[in-house]
């Protein structure tokens, strides 16, 4: 009797990723053989995460914070957060009912879009942008709809681009500010735009706001701060970046209380509750002192200064100067080489690591992604090595 053999659900076969942990695995691989590389691939802080919220894991493992937490999350840290968008953008946020910690801020994202979109239903997304917004869009069925983000808009999602690609069947905006790949801010007429779009068409807003502490320029725009826009707003946000805190996993979300109650009840299917003693650590995060963070920030500024000034001297590169976050996005169309094939050959001859503009969509071709979170030695370094790679293309 013939066997049909194993097979796996049809939902994975076109499930997306994020080609910086591929590139990453590929450079530890190579460095582990001896190779020397600069890495500006990663999105992750270089610095360490700041003492005194060490410290206070440690305590918090010690006083015996190893244990499930409620599903939603310790209310303290419920209560901080609420405490700090409430400051940020003069909303009042109840921490029982309108807040949930979770194990990073992608499992935010992830959650928010499930208990939102139905199959068929349309998101509107940046393009390019991080790529795990278009894969949970088509892991639940349903349709992403793309904006291209234009280098003579400095890469932001202009209202009116965004009006054009509104249908019937348009559920939900996702916005991304500071933005990964582009390192783009939205302006307030920009934020006050997709409001009124959001508002006369009846849609979710999901708001990434993971960078929202590192920008350099003027003031963040935080959209839940405009009328009638907290009860169809999803803030997301996190730990990761502004405390470097990439691999301590918490992110939080803030929504109204509907929709939180449906993220809790996917987190609770998923995994239960986010890490006890983490959240401790993150109370203090919130709550201590918050000159790390500037200090973090001014550091990416010179970085940031330095990135965009060595690319714009290299053949072929043209780098506009991004307003957040700790990424460039230069333009390298006149070299004649497709981002995928730059990349290779950076990483092969360089031993660069950079991305691919097209892994965060079809409109970052012709464009590469570099992290300035490393050091000014190193990106000294790096620029060198591009510059010497380029010069007889």
């Amino acid at each position: 009797m013939d066997k049909k053999g194993l097979s796996f659900a049809d939902r994975v076969r076109d499930l997306g990723t994020e080609t910086s942990f591929e590139v990453f695995a590929v450079t530890d691989e190579l460095e582990r053989n001896g190779a020397n590389i600069v890495h500006f691939e990663i999105g992750e802080p270089d610095f360490d995460t700041p003492q005194h919220i060490k410290e206070a894991a440690f305590k918090a493992l010690k006083a015996g914070f190893t244990h499930y937490t409620p599903a939603p999350g310790i209310f303290e840290l419920r209560e901080a957060i609420a405490e700090r968008v409430s400051e940020d953008f003069g909303v009042d946020v109840d921490p029982n009912r309108e807040v949930v910690v979770m194990p990073g801020a992608k499992s935010c994202i992830f959650t928010a879009i499930l208990a939102t979109v139905n199959a068929s239903d349309e998101v509107i997304i940046s393009n390019p942008a991080y790529p795990i917004y278009e894969s949970v869009v088509r892991l639940v069925g349903a349709v992403p709809v793309f904006v291209p983000l234009k280098e003579e808009n400095d890469f932001r999602l202009v209202p009116e681009d965004v009006e054009r690609k509104v249908t019937p069947r348009t559920k939900m905006i996702i916005l991304n500010s500071p933005h990964n790949p582009c390192g783009s801010t939205l302006l307030k007429e920009d934020v006050e735009g997709l409001a009124d779009i959001a508002r006369k068409n009846d849609l979710w807003v999901m708001s990434d706001e993971i960078y929202s502490k590192i920008q350099y320029e003027g003031n963040f725009h935080g959209i839940v701060s405009e009328p009638g826009m907290k009860e169809r707003t999803i803030l997301v946000d996190g730990f990761s970046k502004a405390y470097a805190m990439t691999g301590w996993r918490l992110g939080y979300a803030v929504g109204n209380p509907e929709v939180v109650a449906h993220m809790v009840r996917l987190q609770i299917n998923i995994c239960s509750c986010a890490t006890s003693f983490v959240q401790m650590a993150a109370i203090e995060a919130l709550r201590g002192p918050q000159d790390c963070v500037k200090q973090m920030v001014r550091e990416y500024d010179k970085r940031r200064k330095a990135m965009v000034s060595g690319l714009n001297s290299i053949k072929g590169f043209s780098c506009k100067m991004p307003g957040g976050a700790f990424y460039v996005f230069p333009n390298i169309k006149r070299l004649g080489l497709k981002s995928e094939e730059l990349m290779k050959l950076l990483l092969d001859k360089a031993r660069v690591a950079t991305l691919h503009g097209d892994c965060f969509g079809e409109y970052g071709e012709g464009y590469l992604r570099l992290s300035y979170a490393t050091s000014l030695e190193n990106i000294r370094e790096g620029l060198n090595r591009i510059k010497a790679a380029v010069e007889n293309l």
